[in-house]
Protein backbone atom coordinates (compact mmCIF):
# COMPACT_ATOMS: atom_id res chain seq x y z
CA UNK A 1 0.00 0.00 0.00
CA UNK A 2 1.51 3.57 -0.92
CA UNK A 3 2.36 5.67 1.92
CA UNK A 4 -0.03 7.97 2.91
CA UNK A 5 -0.02 11.87 4.61
CA UNK A 6 -2.37 14.84 5.76
CA UNK A 7 -3.73 17.72 3.43
CA UNK A 8 -6.29 20.26 3.95
CA UNK A 9 -9.81 19.66 1.60
CA UNK A 10 -9.71 23.05 0.44
CA UNK A 11 -12.64 21.90 -2.08
CA UNK A 12 -14.83 18.86 -3.09
CA UNK A 13 -17.34 18.64 -5.28
CA UNK A 14 -20.10 15.34 -5.60
CA UNK A 15 -19.32 13.59 -9.07
CA UNK A 16 -20.64 10.33 -10.29
CA UNK A 17 -18.30 7.93 -10.47
CA UNK A 18 -16.22 6.52 -13.82
CA UNK A 19 -16.17 2.87 -14.35
CA UNK A 20 -13.93 3.83 -17.67
CA UNK A 21 -10.79 4.35 -16.04
CA UNK A 22 -9.48 3.48 -12.23
CA UNK A 23 -9.54 6.57 -10.08
CA UNK A 24 -7.10 6.96 -6.66
CA UNK A 25 -8.83 6.73 -3.46
CA UNK A 26 -9.06 8.91 -0.70
CA UNK A 27 -9.85 9.57 3.18
CA UNK A 28 -12.13 11.75 4.09
CA UNK A 29 -12.78 13.08 7.82
CA UNK A 30 -15.48 11.76 9.27
CA UNK A 31 -17.64 15.28 9.78
CA UNK A 32 -18.12 15.50 6.15
CA UNK A 33 -20.01 12.64 6.50
CA UNK A 34 -22.83 14.42 7.99
CA UNK A 35 -22.05 17.86 6.39
CA UNK A 36 -21.84 16.98 2.78
CA UNK A 37 -24.13 13.57 2.64
CA UNK A 38 -20.73 12.27 1.31
CA UNK A 39 -20.10 7.94 1.21
CA UNK A 40 -18.12 5.77 1.09
CA UNK A 41 -17.21 5.03 -3.18
CA UNK A 42 -18.76 8.53 -4.11
CA UNK A 43 -16.10 10.21 -6.09
CA UNK A 44 -14.81 13.90 -4.97
CA UNK A 45 -13.30 16.31 -6.84
CA UNK A 46 -10.02 18.42 -5.37
CA UNK A 47 -8.57 21.01 -6.49
CA UNK A 48 -5.65 23.66 -4.95
CA UNK A 49 -7.46 26.44 -5.88
CA UNK A 50 -11.56 27.17 -6.16
CA UNK A 51 -11.22 27.54 -9.82
CA UNK A 52 -8.86 24.98 -10.58
CA UNK A 53 -9.43 21.89 -12.66
CA UNK A 54 -9.15 19.33 -9.99
CA UNK A 55 -8.74 15.85 -9.76
CA UNK A 56 -11.21 12.66 -9.35
CA UNK A 57 -10.86 10.33 -6.57
CA UNK A 58 -13.02 7.42 -5.16
CA UNK A 59 -13.86 8.28 -1.07
CA UNK A 60 -12.56 4.85 0.06
CA UNK A 61 -13.21 5.59 4.38
CA UNK A 62 -13.32 7.93 6.71
CA UNK A 63 -11.22 9.58 9.64
CA UNK A 64 -12.06 10.20 12.97
CA UNK A 65 -10.34 13.57 14.83
CA UNK A 66 -7.94 12.40 17.41
CA UNK A 67 -7.98 14.08 20.75
CA UNK A 68 -5.43 16.75 19.82
CA UNK A 69 -5.92 19.64 21.86
CA UNK A 70 -4.67 22.37 19.20
CA UNK A 71 -7.35 20.65 16.40
CA UNK A 72 -9.90 21.51 18.59
CA UNK A 73 -10.83 25.07 17.49
CA UNK A 74 -10.01 24.35 14.07
CA UNK A 75 -12.90 23.90 11.33
CA UNK A 76 -11.07 22.81 8.44
CA UNK A 77 -11.48 19.57 6.92
CA UNK A 78 -8.27 17.37 6.90
CA UNK A 79 -8.28 14.41 4.54
CA UNK A 80 -5.35 11.31 3.54
CA UNK A 81 -3.92 11.39 -0.26
CA UNK A 82 -0.97 8.28 -1.38
CA UNK A 83 2.03 10.60 -1.36
CA UNK A 84 2.08 10.73 -5.34
CA UNK A 85 -1.23 11.53 -5.43
CA UNK A 86 -0.63 14.62 -3.31
CA UNK A 87 2.48 15.38 -5.25
CA UNK A 88 0.75 15.95 -8.65
CA UNK A 89 -1.96 18.01 -6.85
CA UNK A 90 -0.08 20.57 -5.09
CA UNK A 91 2.68 20.60 -7.73
CA UNK A 92 5.51 20.31 -5.17
CA UNK A 93 7.74 17.59 -7.02
CA UNK A 94 9.71 15.31 -4.32
CA UNK A 95 9.87 18.55 -1.79
CA UNK A 96 8.39 18.52 1.94
CA UNK A 97 8.04 20.91 4.53
CA UNK A 98 7.98 19.00 7.26
CA UNK A 99 8.27 15.30 8.40
CA UNK A 100 8.55 12.87 11.25
CA UNK A 101 11.24 10.24 12.24
CA UNK A 102 11.22 8.09 14.58
CA UNK A 103 14.25 6.74 16.78
CA UNK A 104 15.00 4.33 18.30
CA UNK A 105 16.02 5.57 21.58
CA UNK A 106 17.48 8.63 23.17
CA UNK A 107 21.06 8.05 21.24
CA UNK A 108 19.64 7.88 18.23
CA UNK A 109 17.78 11.08 18.42
CA UNK A 110 20.43 13.49 19.42
CA UNK A 111 22.19 11.64 16.55
CA UNK A 112 19.44 12.06 14.28
CA UNK A 113 19.31 16.08 15.23
CA UNK A 114 23.01 16.33 14.39
CA UNK A 115 22.91 15.38 11.00
CA UNK A 116 19.70 16.57 10.20
CA UNK A 117 20.91 19.90 11.20
CA UNK A 118 24.11 20.00 10.07
CA UNK A 119 22.97 18.99 6.51
CA UNK A 120 22.64 22.45 5.18
CA UNK A 121 21.01 26.36 6.04
CA UNK A 122 17.39 26.48 6.58
CA UNK A 123 17.18 22.33 7.81
CA UNK A 124 16.00 22.22 11.70
CA UNK A 125 15.06 19.21 13.48
CA UNK A 126 13.29 19.56 16.59
CA UNK A 127 12.35 16.97 19.51
CA UNK A 128 8.77 16.18 19.24
CA UNK A 129 8.24 16.61 23.21
CA UNK A 130 9.68 20.03 22.70
CA UNK A 131 7.39 20.65 20.11
CA UNK A 132 4.45 19.26 22.37
CA UNK A 133 5.79 22.26 25.09
CA UNK A 134 6.03 25.25 22.68
CA UNK A 135 1.99 24.14 21.14
CA UNK A 136 0.82 23.45 24.67
CA UNK A 137 1.33 26.73 26.38
CA UNK A 138 -2.22 28.09 25.40
CA UNK A 139 -3.52 24.71 27.59
CA UNK A 140 -0.24 25.28 30.26
CA UNK A 141 -1.91 28.74 31.05
CA UNK A 142 -5.37 27.26 31.06
CA UNK A 143 -4.17 24.90 33.57
CA UNK A 144 -2.62 27.48 36.19
CA UNK A 145 -6.03 29.53 35.73
CA UNK A 146 -7.98 26.86 36.75
CA UNK A 147 -5.94 25.88 39.71
CA UNK A 148 -5.85 29.52 41.11
CA UNK A 149 -9.84 29.10 40.94
CA UNK A 150 -9.53 25.83 42.49
CA UNK A 151 -7.49 27.57 45.43
CA UNK A 152 -10.30 30.44 45.86
CA UNK A 153 -12.82 27.48 45.72
CA UNK A 154 -10.86 25.63 48.62
CA UNK A 155 -10.65 29.28 50.35
CA UNK A 156 -14.22 30.19 50.46
CA UNK A 157 -15.21 26.62 51.32
CA UNK A 158 -13.32 26.49 54.18
CA UNK A 159 -14.83 30.14 55.50
CA UNK A 160 -17.94 29.18 54.61
CA UNK A 161 -17.63 25.82 56.60
CA UNK A 162 -16.43 28.01 59.54
CA UNK A 163 -19.44 30.27 59.02
CA UNK A 164 -21.82 27.04 59.63
CA UNK A 165 -20.12 25.39 62.86
CA UNK A 166 -20.40 29.14 65.00
CA UNK A 167 -23.60 29.33 63.80
CA UNK A 168 -24.55 25.72 64.66
CA UNK A 169 -22.57 26.17 67.86
CA UNK A 170 -24.31 29.11 69.08
CA UNK A 171 -27.57 27.91 68.30
CA UNK A 172 -26.39 25.12 70.45
CA UNK A 173 -24.72 27.05 73.40
CA UNK A 174 -27.55 26.96 75.74
CA UNK A 175 -27.63 22.51 75.29
CA UNK A 176 -23.98 22.58 75.79
CA UNK A 177 -23.55 24.47 78.70
CA UNK A 178 -26.00 22.50 80.46
CA UNK A 179 -24.20 19.50 79.16
CA UNK A 180 -21.54 21.22 80.68
CA UNK A 181 -22.89 21.77 84.21
CA UNK A 182 -23.61 18.18 84.48
CA UNK A 183 -20.43 17.59 84.44
CA UNK A 184 -18.96 16.91 81.03
CA UNK A 185 -15.94 18.02 80.34
CA UNK A 186 -14.11 20.64 77.48
CA UNK A 187 -12.34 18.23 75.61
CA UNK A 188 -15.66 16.08 74.97
CA UNK A 189 -17.48 19.05 73.97
CA UNK A 190 -14.48 20.05 71.72
CA UNK A 191 -14.36 16.44 70.33
CA UNK A 192 -18.07 16.40 69.49
CA UNK A 193 -18.29 19.43 67.80
CA UNK A 194 -15.23 18.13 65.64
CA UNK A 195 -16.54 15.41 64.56
CA UNK A 196 -19.86 16.63 63.76
CA UNK A 197 -17.90 19.55 61.55
CA UNK A 198 -15.72 16.53 59.81
CA UNK A 199 -19.00 14.63 59.27
CA UNK A 200 -20.87 17.82 57.80
CA UNK A 201 -17.44 18.13 55.64
CA UNK A 202 -17.37 14.52 54.42
CA UNK A 203 -20.95 14.86 53.58
CA UNK A 204 -20.65 18.25 51.32
CA UNK A 205 -16.88 16.17 49.34
CA UNK A 206 -19.43 13.20 48.64
CA UNK A 207 -22.44 15.49 47.51
CA UNK A 208 -19.90 17.96 45.49
CA UNK A 209 -18.08 14.66 43.78
CA UNK A 210 -21.30 13.49 42.70
CA UNK A 211 -22.27 16.88 41.37
CA UNK A 212 -18.60 17.55 39.48
CA UNK A 213 -19.18 14.21 38.13
CA UNK A 214 -22.51 14.92 36.49
CA UNK A 215 -21.76 18.45 35.26
CA UNK A 216 -17.91 17.01 33.89
CA UNK A 217 -20.31 13.91 32.03
CA UNK A 218 -22.23 17.41 30.60
CA UNK A 219 -19.69 19.29 29.68
CA UNK A 220 -18.15 16.76 28.15
CA UNK A 221 -20.98 15.81 26.03
CA UNK A 222 -22.19 19.00 24.88
CA UNK A 223 -18.72 20.50 23.82
CA UNK A 224 -17.49 16.80 22.16
CA UNK A 225 -20.84 17.38 20.16
CA UNK A 226 -20.00 21.14 19.20
CA UNK A 227 -16.30 20.81 18.06
CA UNK A 228 -16.95 16.81 17.15
CA UNK A 229 -14.16 15.22 18.74
CA UNK A 230 -12.90 12.66 21.01
CA UNK A 231 -11.40 15.10 23.33
CA UNK A 232 -11.98 15.29 27.01
CA UNK A 233 -12.92 18.68 28.27
CA UNK A 234 -13.29 17.57 32.17
CA UNK A 235 -12.40 14.47 34.19
CA UNK A 236 -12.97 13.31 38.18
CA UNK A 237 -9.88 11.35 38.75
CA UNK A 238 -9.19 9.28 41.76
CA UNK A 239 -6.81 11.52 42.30
CA UNK A 240 -9.27 14.22 42.55
CA UNK A 241 -11.48 12.77 44.71
CA UNK A 242 -8.93 11.41 46.80
CA UNK A 243 -8.14 15.12 47.55
CA UNK A 244 -11.00 16.51 47.52
CA UNK A 245 -12.22 14.07 50.52
CA UNK A 246 -8.74 15.10 51.94
CA UNK A 247 -9.38 18.53 51.90
CA UNK A 248 -13.10 18.44 53.14
CA UNK A 249 -11.76 16.30 56.50
CA UNK A 250 -9.00 18.51 57.27
CA UNK A 251 -11.21 21.73 56.85
CA UNK A 252 -13.53 19.63 58.51
CA UNK A 253 -11.67 19.32 61.39
CA UNK A 254 -10.10 23.18 61.71
CA UNK A 255 -13.67 24.39 61.74
CA UNK A 256 -14.63 22.16 64.19
CA UNK A 257 -11.90 23.23 66.52
CA UNK A 258 -11.71 26.96 65.91
CA UNK A 259 -15.65 27.03 66.67
CA UNK A 260 -15.53 24.52 69.62
CA UNK A 261 -12.72 26.80 71.03
CA UNK A 262 -15.18 29.95 71.03
CA UNK A 263 -17.46 27.74 73.05
CA UNK A 264 -15.61 25.85 75.66
CA UNK A 265 -13.58 29.51 76.47
CA UNK A 266 -16.83 31.04 77.88
CA UNK A 267 -18.07 29.79 81.08
CA UNK A 268 -21.01 27.91 81.38
CA UNK A 269 -23.59 30.22 83.44
CA UNK A 270 -22.22 32.62 80.59
CA UNK A 271 -23.41 30.80 77.62
CA UNK A 272 -26.80 30.66 79.81
CA UNK A 273 -26.78 34.39 79.41
CA UNK A 274 -25.92 35.01 83.31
Amino acid sequence: MRPLTLITLLMFLAAPASAQAPLSTIALDERLRADAGLRVGDTVTLSTTPDGAGTRMVVAAFTRRTADPSEVARSEYKVRLHLDDLQALLGYGDRVDRFAVVTRDSAATERTLSAVNAQAFGFRAHRSRDIAVETGRTFAVINRFHRAIGVITILASAIFLLCIMLLRVEERRREIATLRLIGLSRRTVVQAIVVEATAIALLGAVLGTGLGWVSSLAVNRFYQGLYRTPLVFSLVTPDVVLLAVSLSAVLGVAAGWLAAQRLVQRAPLALLGR
